[in-house]
């Protein structure tokens, strides 16, 4: 062979090579900049749920709570707008197959509450022709519950609020922990290191047994719907477990797009927290109006007015409270 001939020989290998490579790279590109999209459609889709599920039940006064954790949630309205984000997302707001396909790829989300959680996910029906379907549909409500060597029981919350049955007599206590420990009696609550490492490692088994179940049953369901894809649950940082039994929150799964050649499988947290206003007190004392935060000074006269903000107080006519005349918590 000419040197010529080889030469042209290994240009084009080379350049078939190359062209393959910028191909495999325009793709990849492609593929995670949708990717990208995706994240983004449900870390909204997910925050737009946690932010519904408090918003839109009714709030007990907080001042009432001894814990900012402790929030009343509504399940059916976090989920009602976790899919409609997510519709709107996916350009399918407006089509009810699309909004199916949207369902399709969501096997299983969990609703994180104060003292329990419920997990949404598919379950096989017979509709009014016979027809078998899948639809979402809610467990009960799971409690944090836990059992020690000696056979106490616990149910646990988001903080150290706990109840307890005393295997002894079965008789039962209810508080935070430091509060109910002598009177219960129980060597379990002496620790409070080792109480909220239990506390903790329950929440988050308790939870990852019921996504495996609920996703392996949703896999045997589904194959008989023409879903080939196998749902799995992916790997969850310690750090996004740790920031999903912080507080009360949704934990939404989405799986099985196709994206080029592989299929996209991520999740999504979304924390629901509800931040308490800082309260000031307007009160009138030596014939001037002052005001101060409510958690930090008290004063014998009587409140006049309550805000929300210095700024409000001030404006009202209100001065700033050193506590010279009240006296500092």
């Amino acid at each position: 062979m000419k040197i010529t001939s080889f030469s042209l020989f290994v240009v084009a290998i080379l350049l078939g090579f190359f062209i393959k490579n910028q191909i495999d790279i325009d793709t990849n590109q492609k593929n995670m900049i949708v990717e990208t999209k995706y994240n983004r459609a449900i870390d909204t889709a997910t925050q737009d749920a946690a932010k519904a599920m408090i918003t839109n039940a009714s709030q007990p006064l907080e001042s009432q709570y001894q814990s900012s954790k402790k929030v009343r949630i509504n399940k059916e309205q976090a989920v009602a707008t976790f899919f409609k984000t997510m519709y709107l997302n996916f350009g399918v707001d407006h089509d009810l197959t699309g909004q199916g396909v949207v369902d399709s790829y969501v096997p299983v989300l969990v609703v994180v509450g104060y003292d329990g959680y419920f997990v949404y996910t598919y379950e096989e029906y017979t509709d009014n022709t016979g027809q078998k379907k899948l639809k979402h549909v809610w467990s009960p409500k799971k409690p944090y519950a836990y059992a020690d060597q000696y056979g106490n029981t616990f149910n646990f919350t988001l903080d150290d609020y706990v109840t307890v049955n005393r295997s002894s007599n079965r008789q039962w206590f209810e508080g935070f922990r430091e509060e109910i420990k002598n009177e219960a009696s129980v060597s379990f609550l002496n620790d409070p290191q080792i109480f909220d490492q239990v506390r903790r490692s329950t929440i988050v088994n308790a939870i990852q047994n019921d996504l495996g179940y609920a996703i392996n049953q949703y896999n045997t369901i589904s194959k008989k719907y023409g879903i080939s894809y196998t749902f799995t649950i992916p790997q969850i940082s310690q750090e996004d477990w740790n920031n999903t039994i912080n507080d009360a929150g949704v934990l939404a799964f989405v799986q099985g797009i196709p994206v080029g050649t592989e299929y996209y499988n991520n999740y999504a947290l979304g924390g629901a927290r509800i931040v308490k206003k800082d309260i000031y007190n307007g009160i009138t004392a030596n014939g001037r109006k002052y005001y101060y935060p409510a958690d930090s000074c008290k004063t014998n006269f009587s409140t006049e007015e309550v805000f929300t903000s210095g700024k409000d107080a001030a404006q009202s006519g209100y001065i700033p409270l050193n506590c010279s005349i009240g006296y500092k918590n």
